[in-house]
């Protein structure tokens, strides 16, 4: 699956939005990728995840792992397509962390996945619950590459279906709230 053919299936699904975004980050920016708009059919979460997959194949993972909500769909999928267990991760008292009986073996190789990255900061605490709980962070795969290359993840090596170069602002420095553009509501638009 070539990029391209994930920026089709993200456009007909209408995921990639235009407009003035608040990011859960808290930057600004004029294009949003909303992920549910092409999770919620199960075909092309399917062959993302088959993409995903494919692309660590080599790796000998053991468990993928991903962040509450997005993470857990993207984890089910990717790790049926290795063959392997799915779990994820999801906050406790604001700290991200394993529930619900899950855990790692010592030494257990894991491939961490994410739908949409922007600074990368979900990643890195998902990466410290993998380590905190024995297990070795063998790759990360995503949907979405939004860091313009500047995420940074340690060392672990990374993949991403699609990257998009879309820049981001701090509220304080957003052009667009300078020009008045009113926040647009995230969610399924037109049609």
């Amino acid at each position: 699956m070539t990029e391209q053919d994930v920026k089709d299936i993200l456009i007909e699904t209408q995921a990639i939005m235009e407009g003035h975004f608040l990011l859960t980050s808290g930057l600004h920016s004029p294009v949003y990728v909303e992920k549910f708009n092409v999770l919620q059919h199960p075909r092309y979460t399917e062959q993302l995840c088959q993409a995903l997959a494919e692309r660590f194949t080599d790796k000998n993972i053991q468990t993928v792992v991903g962040p509450v909500t997005g993470g857990i769909l993207l984890a089910h999928e990717t790790g049926k397509a290795l063959g392997t267990r799915a779990i994820f991760t999801e906050r406790e008292n604001g700290k991200m962390t394993f529930r619900r009986g899950f855990h790692l073996e010592p030494g257990e190789r894991v491939l961490i996945v994410e739908d949409i990255v922007t600074t990368g900061g979900s990643i890195r605490e998902v990466l410290n619950v993998v380590k905190q709980h024995g297990g070795i962070p063998v790759g990360i795969g995503m949907l979405v590459d939004r860091s313009g290359g500047h995420a940074d993840f340690g060392g672990v090596p990374y993949e991403a279906l699609l990257h998009l170069d879309v820049q981001a602002f701090k509220p304080e420095g957003c052009p667009l709230c300078r020009d008045g553009v009113p926040m647009t509501k995230r969610g399924r638009t037109g049609k």
